[in-house]
């Protein structure tokens, strides 16, 4: 599931020391997984509040009791947690590759795959350009609103951006989808792209 560092193994290890408790384990939690505003976070947990709704997950040191909700599991597959010094000791650094990205299917409600195609694809290339677009509804079942923002709004090009890059890519990607609507007031042209 996720890598664990010898050396954030070792760090990890010695925190639960500290608390002489051999009760104690360590959970990997994740709020937001799937959204741009997703975190990792990490806290001492009883042993006894450990369930099957738990992973464990694995460490070279089998005594050092790391776990997650299952439901987590997938936001840190492919990630590594290392230990990093810096001037107040050091920290636990997780990468996590999966977490700010939804975890969709075909059977997904509509909003969800819209989100995700705009963050996984289309946002992706719209930041060399400082811009960014997000999903305001969908309307009548088959028609994405959208908002741009940073160097989108108010740039002379976002409506070859609109129909030749964001529409054609949901409504190819996207089926059910027949149109994409732009609500942005571009007006406002103080950080477009293109003026």
């Amino acid at each position: 599931m996720i890598e664990v560092t010898q050396a954030a193994e070792q760090f990890l290890a010695e925190l639960v020391e500290k608390q002489d408790a051999g009760h104690l384990g360590i959970q990997v939690e994740v709020t937001g997984g799937g959204t741009p505003h997703a975190q990792i976070g990490m806290s001492f947990i009883e042993m006894d509040q450990v369930g099957s709704d738990f992973t464990h997950i694995a460490t070279r040191d089998e005594a050092l009791r790391l776990y997650t909700r299952a439901d987590n599991a997938g936001w840190l597959e492919g990630g590594r947690m290392d230990f990093r010094e810096n001037d107040t000791g050091g920290t636990i650094v997780v990468d996590a590759p999966n977490l700010h990205v939804p975890q969709i299917s075909e059977d997904s409600p509509l909003e969800d795959r819209v989100n995700y195609l705009l963050m996984a694809e289309i946002n992706p290339g719209l930041r060399s350009h400082g811009g960014m677009v997000s999903l305001v509804e969908i309307v009548d079942g088959n028609t994405a609103v959208l908002q741009f923002g940073g160097g989108c709004q108010g740039c002379g090009m976002v409506d070859v951006t609109l129909k030749a890059g964001v529409e054609r890519t949901l409504v190819e990607k996207i089926p059910e989808l027949v149109a994409v609507r732009d609500v942005t007031d571009h007006s406002n042209r103080e950080n477009a792209y293109y003026r």
